[in-house]
């Protein structure tokens, strides 16, 4: 009943679960499509919250470095199209933010619950985990992993 409370991240080496999500501006992103790239999922509680809002900041601060190396970063909540369309102009965000309505990729990667568990991952080129941490992981502690 309340396994999802005690959950651990996906491990790196393991396979990313594949999905396809709607983004703000009404476009979809396939994690299949991306395969070959290098991909940030950033899943976090809520748009215009301040850890969230700070950490997805610290993100775009660090845009030119993940361009750099080829990242292709996604913010990912349950919240609606309109809302994430909101908090992305708000901030200046470069990268895209995903609706996971009902937590169904949230539930693939261990960050459904109530609230959203804060976790980021880093999925390498041939589509295996490369990085997971819970909580508020520096984006260069992340990008260190994008080879």
């Amino acid at each position: 009943m309340f396994s999802w409370l005690w959950s651990d991240p996906l491990p790196a080496g393991s396979a990313a679960p594949d999905f396809s999500l709607p983004d703000e501006s009404g476009g979809t992103v396939h994690l299949a499509d991306l395969r070959g790239s290098i991909v940030v999922l950033i899943f976090y509680p809520g748009d215009d919250t301040s850890v969230c809002t700070k950490h997805l900041c610290q993100f775009r601060d660090e845009w030119g470095e993940a361009r750099a190396r080829g990242v292709e970063i996604f913010g990912v909540n349950p919240q609606n199209a309109r809302k994430h369309g909101e908090f992305r102009r708000k901030y200046g965000f470069p990268f895209r933010l995903l609706v996971d309505e009902g937590q169904k990729v949230g539930a693939l990667y261990h960050t459904n619950g109530p609230i959203v568990k804060r976790t980021v991952y880093l999925i390498g080129r041939d589509g295996a985990i490369r990085f997971s941490r819970r909580g508020v992981p520096a984006p260069r502690d992340v990008l260190s992993n994008a080879i």
